[in-house]
Formats: C-alpha cells, structure tokens, sequence
C-alpha cells in the first residue's frame, strides 16, 4: 500500500445546500468529481492525524463504492481510526449518536436524504462536526471555496475492505472498526423513553404499521420496535433497504407513502402509523384515517415532553424554521420559556441546542429531534409518540383534537412545485421582493397585510446572519404566506409555497385544510403569479 497525489482542477457547482451537496449518481461517479469534494472536506477541517471519523450512508446506489474511496482517502490524511457502520449503513440521526459517543472529530454521511435513489436518482454527501450536527455555513463555504482551487488529492491505493464483517481492519496506519449500525441508537433511545409502558402497549393489543419505505430505518425499527419492544412480527413494512428504494420515493408524505396511507384508511386500520425517510430523519406520524401534520407533532410533543423520562425535568425552549407554523409558539408561551424562529436547515438548530437554549425541534418537512443527538430523528419522533400514547391512554387522533381544544388550530399545507425552470423560479422571487415595501397595511381579500419580508436570522449564540431566507407575509391576524426555493433537490428547482391560518374557535376546527387556507391559497397564486410564471396550473405535491 502506498499513498498517492494525484493531480486534478477545479469541478464547478460543487457547493452544499441546505444539507450536503446532492447531485445525480451520474455526475457524482465521474471521474474525480467525489474525490474533490472529500479532499476539499479534508482540507477544511485541517489537521486529521490521530482523529476519529464515522461513516455510513443510507444504502442508496453508489454507497458502498463512495465508501471504500472515502476510506482510502481519509487513510492518507491520517486519520487513526474511522467507525463504519456495517453494510456502509448508519442512519443519519445514528451517524450524530456515534459521533457523540465515542468523541469523534466529525462524520461523513453519504445520502440524499428523502430524494430518490437508483442508477439514475440521487447521491449525497455531506460532513457533521464534532457536535455530531451538520457543518455550519461558515465551514460548508470554505469547502465550496475549496472546491475552486484544488490541484491535488491525497489517496491510499490500498484494495477495498469488506463492509459487511463486524471488527477492525487496517487501511495504512488506520484502523476501520466495522460496528453494529443499530447498537448505539437504540441504547440512546431506551435512556430517554420508558420502555416498559411502550412494551405494555404492544402486549395489550396495540397496532402499529411503520413503513421503512425501504431505506435506512427499516432494521432499525425492526430492531427496537418487533424485537425490543415487542410490536407484532410484520409491524414494519418495506423494512429492507434497498439501492433505488424499491423504485420508490423515500419521502415521508401522504403521496409517497401511500401504501401506509392505505392500510390507516381501512376499516381494521392498526392504531397508529408511522414512516420514515431515505436516510432516517423525517418522519410521518398517523392515525386511523387521521394525518398529524409535522408542525402540530412537533407543539404536542412539546406540551407533552414531561412523559418521556428524558425530558422529565421539562424544556429549556424549544425551536422551529421559520416556515413551520406557529402551533409550536403558543406551547412554549404557556411553558414560559422561549420559541426560536431559525432558517430551514438542521445546522441552525446546533447553537441552540449546545448552548442549552432549546430541547425540542422541528421543521415543518417531517423533521422533529431534540438535544439527545444534533440531528432530526425520525424513529425517535415515532417512539415519542408511541410514550405518549402509553401516558395518554388515548388515540392519535383524540390526543390532536385535546391540543387544538387547549391551544386552537394551525391550519397549515405546504405547496411543492417540483422540478420547475431554475432561471423562472429565480424570477418569480425576485418579482414578490419588489413588491415588499408596498404590502404593509394593503389589504388582500379578506386579510391585511402586517409585514411583508425576506427573513434573516442572527444567531443569538455566535451572532452570525443569515439573509435571504425565505418570503414572509403576515397578516394582522396572524395568518401567513411564506415562499421560498428549496435547496435539497438535483433538477431544476422546487418552490414551496406555505400557507398558515390560526384558528381558535373549537367550533371550526373541522374544516377541511385547503378550504380553511383557500383565501391564502388565492393571494399568493395572485402575488407571485405562480401559474403564469411556472407554467404549472396546481402544485406537484400538497402536504
């Protein structure tokens, strides 16, 4: 074995979004293209010699070969020792609980999260620091500032290892420890929830169906629900991960995960129902014929943590991007401890949550974690629900309708318009920022408009700004629309619309969701001319 230089130049267009850099398998297996980005990662974190680093993905197509090439090249930056997950799996909320646990100087997680996967989908990679959370933009712009001037990277030509066989092997002077995937996640879960009344559940008849969707939480579920807890054999479907997802959409929404959907519709529905995403994040919680939306999960699990024995002693504040609703607010208003409003993006959650200022978070894109690891958690959120149903004795759906009786309704949907022409949907937020200044005090329909804006966010702990953070509109009833352009796809671009309307009679909380927000819906498609400007006459997925 030997360790080479070898000559490359700048690849354009290699700059991390939201969570990592994503692009096409395609452009990822050309020739160098992983290989500058690793080196680049390298480079930035600076002197690796005797460090530790966890690695694992979520099994997507082109895993196990980024894997090997990440190994030798972490080899020749002298790195003493790398925790890889067996297979090259580790979910990502478990790539943060290993990095944690063992005191780790950082960890690369190849994924692409909830995008599809297969020869022709998507690839990722993306770099979290010794917190065990996503690299701040301060790190993730040297890397991109890195891309754009590398001439060489460092490599071992040392043959690949076996993924597969738990224990040590060597890579140069560095040693590889092959560890169980699920081990040290579902010790961490046992600590902070109560196991024995989730257990009791399941032994007193408890239903549950939890898609794995066929991607990386699928044996751990397996593992903590039907092996640990004792959910009936069959509980989790789609629980074998698969390169391309079983051909299908590894995103947890009522379009995607509809077989789940089905199976809660029927009339001898289970009793709860839960999925996950491609790399174990997110999740979707339902009842019998009953969707949770991931903003009203995140205000309930807060004005319930006390149930779970890892949040016995309470919550120090809680946090939310900017677009998840406000239904999080009013809990921590009536806690009295205080409610952060940040960017989309995981990495913004880290300060928080290190400076003990937050304990629970949540997006309103099926994410919801806590200060146990620096990621969001999707099976976490799952057994959060499963302590509370314990605690509560009740349904998912009366558990919903007693918070909106105490607390009032967030109406909420999010509008997807995927895959549109990057240069127009550039052009349509252009458009609506000219038209800020002009919108407080107008009315539109029915509403009047308080304050119209691009948010940016200061980071109360390091005092860092964010700008251009997405389009806000609210109105003098609290009721918003927000926009802005997603930075987690590969093609085109995604704009989502938000819509939120507060509610606080009892009486109207049945309403259906898109004729609650039917008069936003109508302002905004006016506002933006989202139509004449997408070329689209209805959004790709509505959530």
């Amino acid at each position: 074995m030997a360790i080479q230089v070898i000559n490359t130049a700048p690849i354009a267009g290699q700059q991390p979004g939201t969570s990592g850099l994503r692009k096409k398998v395609g452009v990822f297996s050309e020739p160098q293209y992983l290989e500058n980005f690793v080196q680049s990662v390298f480079d930035t974190v600076g002197d690796c010699h005797g460090q530790t680093l966890v690695l694992g993905g979520d099994g997507r197509y082109y895993n196990r070969t980024a894997i090997q090439t990440v190994l030798r090249m972490a080899a020749a930056h002298g790195y003493a020792r790398v925790l890889l997950g067996r297979g090259g799996i580790l979910s990502t909320p478990a790539v943060s609980c290993v990095i944690r646990k063992h005191g780790a100087s950082g960890g690369l997680i190849l994924s692409a999260s909830h995008n599809p996967g297969g020869p022709d989908g998507d690839f990722g990679i993306k770099y979290n620091i010794a917190n065990g959370g996503p690299a701040p933009e301060k790190i993730t712009d040297a890397i991109f500032a890195r891309t754009k001037e590398l001439k060489q990277y460092r490599i071992s030509d040392a043959p690949d290892i076996d993924l597969d066989t738990l224990g040590e092997v060597r890579i140069e002077q560095m040693v590889v420890e092959v560890i169980d995937p699920v081990a040290h996640y579902a010790e961490l879960m046992q600590q902070l929830f109560d196991f024995d009344a989730i257990g009791a559940l399941f032994a007193g008849g408890l239903r549950i169906c939890f898609d794995g969707m066929h991607a990386v939480s699928g044996p751990y579920a397996t593992a903590i629900l039907e092996d640990m807890l004792g959910a009936p054999k069959g509980s989790v479907i789609n629980g074998l991960p698969l390169a391309d997802f079983g051909g299908g959409h590894p995103d947890p929404n009522p379009v995607n995960a509809h077989e789940l959907i089905a199976r809660m519709s029927q009339d001898d529905a289970p009793d709860f129902g839960a999925a996950s995403d491609g790399d174990g994040d997110r999740n979707m919680i339902v009842g019998r014929r009953f969707d949770v939306t991931p903003s009203d999960s995140l205000a309930i699990l807060a004005a319930n943590a006390t149930v779970a024995p890892g949040y016995r002693e309470g919550l120090t504040g809680i946090a939310r991007s900017m677009p998840t609703s406000g239904a999080a607010d009013r809990v921590a208003a009536a806690l009295g401890i205080p409610c952060f409003e940040t960017p989309t993006g995981w990495k913004f959650f880290g300060n928080l949550l290190d400076a003990d200022m937050a304990t629970l978070c949540g997006e309103e894109s099926y994410g919801t974690g806590s200060n146990h690891v620096r990621e969001k958690d999707g099976l976490w959120a799952v057994l959060f629900w499963l302590n509370l149903l314990a605690a509560k004795q009740q349904s998912v759906e009366e558990i919903v309708r007693a918070h909106w009786a105490t607390y009032g309704r967030n109406y909420y949907s999010r509008h997807d318009y995927e895959g549109i022409d990057s240069a127009a949907a550039a052009q349509l937020m252009d458009a609506v920022r000219g038209q800020l200044a002009g919108l407080p005090g107008r009315q539109l329909g029915q509403y009047t408009v308080a304050l119209a804006d691009d948010f940016s966010y200061t980071d109360p702990v390091d005092g860092s700004v964010s700008y251009k953070q997405g389009i806000r509109i609210i109105m003098t009833d609290g009721s918003r629309i927000v926009l802005r352009l997603s930075g987690t796809g590969t093609e085109g671009a995604t704009l989502r619309l938000y819509l939120e309307r507060y509610e606080a009679d009892p009486a109207q909380h049945g309403i259906p969701t898109q004729q609650a927000l039917g008069g936003l819906i109508a302002i905004a498609g006016q506002l933006a001319q989202i139509s004449e400007r997408t070329g689209r006459d209805a959004p790709t997925v509505t959530t």
